[in-house]
């Protein structure tokens, strides 16, 4: 059972996201509060992912996202947003937010983002990767760089670098390229490391940025 804490300042959007996950067997919302109550709430129930808003007017969501990251056993958390102030965005993006999820996200779509983020993986539907895209550093120079640390990679790092940033978590790329879930881990760290990020989803947004996903799917096409 995958235990979700959905974190919102709109009881509406809250009691939401409840009825939608809770309709699934194997996801329990085993809380939800507003950001005052956040963090308190998050040590009491212990869940697996954390459903947070990226802005409200009590405590907002980066400020609980950094407190939640201070902890070795804390939960997988993903920010709820409309994407429409970059800055936010990029601060939680650089604070070690697992995912992004538009909260008009189509219902039937939740529930599997969720068991991504349980798994490991990383989540960004289209619409957000654009958006993170425009605003991520990275232009010019900077981009050029970013893009030649993409190409020194392995052939083999690259191979799971694409998997992680479908979305896919460490068990799934291991099961698609036959490897064990240890060696998997061993590759992304020394990806992580190379590409000088510290989180999936930045390494993910790399890999678009230098077309490396484009490159797979034309090499996926072509076979």
């Amino acid at each position: 059972m995958i235990r979700v804490v959905v974190v919102d300042d709109e009881a509406l959007v809250r009691s939401g996201f409840g009825l939608i996950l809770g309709a699934s067997e194997d996801i329990e919302v085993v809380a939800t509060a507003g950001g005052g109550a956040a963090v308190e709430t998050v040590r009491r129930e212990r869940p697996d992912v954390v459903l947070l808003d990226i802005r409200m007017p009590d405590v907002d969501g980066l400020t609980v996202l950094r407190e939640l990251r201070t902890r070795t056993d804390g939960p997988v958390v993903a920010m709820l947003t409309t994407f429409d102030t970059d800055e936010y965005i990029l601060a939680a993006l650089d604070s070690g937010a697992a995912g992004f999820l538009l909260k008009d996200t189509e219902p039937e779509q939740l529930a599997p983002m969720v068991r991504t983020l349980a798994a490991g993986g990383v989540v960004l539907s289209p619409k957000a990767s654009r958006a993170l895209l425009r605003g991520h550093p990275g232009s010019g120079a900077v981009a050029d760089e970013q893009s030649a640390r993409v190409r020194l990679l392995t052939d083999r790092e690259r191979d799971v670098l694409v998997l992680v940033a479908e979305g896919l978590s460490n068990g799934e790329v291991g099961a698609r390229l036959h490897l064990g879930t240890g060696t998997v881990k061993e590759h992304v760290s020394a990806i992580l490391t190379r590409l000088r990020v510290t989180s999936r989803v930045q390494a993910a947004l790399l890999a678009q940025r230098a077309g490396l996903l484009d490159e797979h799917r034309r090499t996926e096409t072509g076979r």
